[in-house]
């Protein structure tokens, strides 16, 4: 008994949420050397720290088959903020792409810290 397949544009859509892509490339970014997160906002005003430890903060807009990024990271310190920005931004591009089959369009990012390259702590001496 052989079943046939209706054609792709009869079997359905997969719709993929604004918050999906935004975990997506949350995770993404933090393949990238030198970026780390940055602290949580309420009402605009920063609470917690930023570093390599944290995550960034990524808004996404889906629409159809294309999305926009707005991501909020740190960057650490001495690495280049415009190569590490850079290679941030091709790293989400092809990623988010091969992950969601979506072409993103635009990938913004604001660079909210510089950091220290370790998350080590500080000693008093």
């Amino acid at each position: 008994m052989t079943t046939t397949l209706p054609k792709p544009e009869e079997r359905g859509r997969l719709t993929i949420s604004d918050t999906t892509v935004e975990r997506i490339a949350a995770h993404a970014v933090t393949e990238v050397e030198g970026v780390g997160g940055t602290a949580s906002r309420v009402l605009g005003v920063a609470v917690g720290g930023e570093g390599p430890d944290k995550r960034a903060a990524v808004t996404a807009r889906v629409s159809g088959d294309t999305a926009t990024l707005d991501v909020r990271l740190s960057v650490a310190y001495p690495a280049s903020v415009g190569e590490t920005t850079a290679e941030a931004r091709r790293h989400l591009l092809r990623r988010v792409g091969e992950s969601t089959g979506l072409i993103v369009s635009r990938v913004d990012i604001v660079v909210t810290a510089l950091h220290s390259g370790s998350a080590g702590t500080r000693r008093v001496r």
